[in-house]
């Protein structure tokens, strides 16, 4: 709709990944170097995190495409709370291989032969797990096995393990030796800075034919920053709302006051979701911007000011959601371990009652 209106060859704000658009700030250009040294050692584990909507897919996105020129066989795994029993199944199929029935021992000897003959065609396997913070730890310990494959010394399958900031907190958990000492590299993909918000968005829009329509009045880029945090995903929907509004009123001009109603705009909706720094807090917003979160308000007599958060608080409070979570997903696997015992328990009992049936007709 916009882009016919400011003759762009396409929406430069699109949420879906898409590693045409991938954009080289500092963060993401160390988080690459990570990746293709990974590449370089073909062995052990890289793992990358970041917080929601920090760019990982797009990494991964843009890592798969300098890998078409490579020698390299390479499958993606995005992971939800997959059970160990599971894990290896998954990385089967992300290769191509059977899986379906299959007991553990033979997908095993499966992935090792299709690695040992990659190996000897000079090819190396490369395996990314997107989501990782999803893997429970005897999940995440199905991969290490993986690192086991070896033809002289050499690691035949690598892994990168791409995830969000409490994926940290499986690779810390009790029992995760074995798998820290085989990370060679590791490295947390922080927001974007003022300056790369402001790159980035211009950086998009070149992509696309942008020709100076809309232009941006003094202010507009700062106004951005703190209203998103540097989020990526979350500039990507800003602006994208930003260049709608222009074009319903059509502006060729986007000022302060065009910024200021997608804000309030965006802050009445259901899905918004203020960003969060890594210390807890949210960024300071505009005194004028939101009505959610009023800043230096005078209140008057009488008036109650709502207790402010500290710091420490938030940080328990991220803490014990943690904690929910790992809990959680440590439940949903015991309720599926009873259920197969219950399964096999139903069938014991069967069989025992046809056994004495046909003893009773002895």
């Amino acid at each position: 709709m916009y882009d016919d209106f400011y003759k762009l060859e396409g929406k430069p704000f699109q949420l879906t990944p898409d590693h045409k658009f991938f954009f080289n700030s500092k963060g993401h250009n160390r988080a690459m170097a990570y990746l293709r040294y990974g590449l370089e050692q073909g062995e052990g584990f890289i793992v990358i995190t970041g917080g929601i909507g920090t760019g990982k897919t797009t990494l991964v996105r843009n890592l798969f495409d300098e890998l078409s020129s490579m020698n390299v066989m390479a499958a993606q795994l995005v992971t939800t709370q997959v059970d160990p029993d599971d894990m290896l199944r998954m990385v089967c199929a992300s290769f191509g291989l059977a899986h379906e029935g299959l007991n553990k021992a033979t997908l095993l000897h499966n992935l090792e032969a299709i690695a040992r003959a990659r190996h000897a065609e000079g090819k190396q396997m490369l395996l990314v797990v997107d989501e990782a913070q999803n893997l429970p730890p005897r999940s995440v310990e199905e991969l290490r096995m993986l690192s086991n494959f070896q033809v002289n010394n050499k690691a035949l399958v690598q892994t990168f393990l791409l995830g969000q900031e409490e994926f940290k907190r499986t690779l810390q958990s009790p029992g995760m030796e074995q798998v820290r000492q085989r990370i060679i590299a590791s490295y947390h993909l922080d927001p974007l800075s003022a300056e790369e918000t402001e790159k980035y968005i211009l950086h998009r829009l070149q992509l696309v034919g942008w020709n100076q329509d809309p232009t941006f009045s003094e202010g507009v880029f700062p106004m951005i920053f703190e209203f998103t945090g540097g989020v990526p995903r979350r500039i990507n929907a800003m602006c994208d709302r930003m260049m709608l509004f222009g074009c319903l009123e059509e502006l060729h001009n986007l000022e302060k006051d065009a910024v200021l109603s997608v804000m309030h705009e965006l802050e009445q909706e259901v899905s918004f979701d203020p960003p969060v720094s890594d210390q807890g807090q949210q960024p300071p917003q505009l005194a004028s911007v939101s009505p959610l979160h009023p800043s230096g308000a005078a209140t008057g007599a009488g008036q109650a000011t709502a207790p402010q958060t500290s710091p420490q608080t938030v940080a328990h409070a991220d803490e014990l959601v943690y904690r929910i979570q790992d809990l959680e997903k440590e439940i949903s696997s015991l309720k599926k371990t009873l259920r197969n015992e219950q399964k096999l328990l139903r069938k014991a009992i069967l069989l025992q009652m046809d056994l004495d049936e046909y003893e009773d007709l002895d």
